[in-house]
């Protein structure tokens, strides 16, 4: 667990994002919970449940939009922390994936 507390950047460790990335979940959580048991007594018919629903799936969509963001750059983090561990110097990716992209960079090249 000893990567956990490398810092990233400033005095922020790896686990501090994850946990930033933790406590922002649960706290969405509670928040779609409160906004729905709020909406849910404006509900009286069929034509307040087309205003309303619409509102509910769009703030979840932002939500884990934000959340998969979050998760991305952790990732991209960890890479990097594991890759510093490592060989290389190429951001966590193997040699087998390197040659992957110059071949595919080379394809396009000739297809210009």
């Amino acid at each position: 667990m000893n990567g956990l507390d490398n810092v990233v950047f400033g005095k922020k460790k790896f686990s501090d994002i994850l946990e930033e990335i933790y406590i922002n979940q649960q706290k969405k959580d509670k928040q779609i919970s409160a906004l729905i048991s709020e909406l849910k007594p404006l509900v009286e018919s069929i034509g307040d449940a087309t205003l309303i629903v619409p509102l509910i799936k769009e703030y979840l969509e932002i939500s884990v939009k934000n959340d998969e963001q979050l998760i991305k750059m952790a990732t991209i983090i960890q890479r990097i922390m594991n890759n510093s561990v490592g060989e290389g110097g190429g951001f966590g990716i193997s040699d087998e994936e390197k040659a992957q992209l110059l071949a595919e960079i080379d394809k396009i090249k000739k297809e210009e």
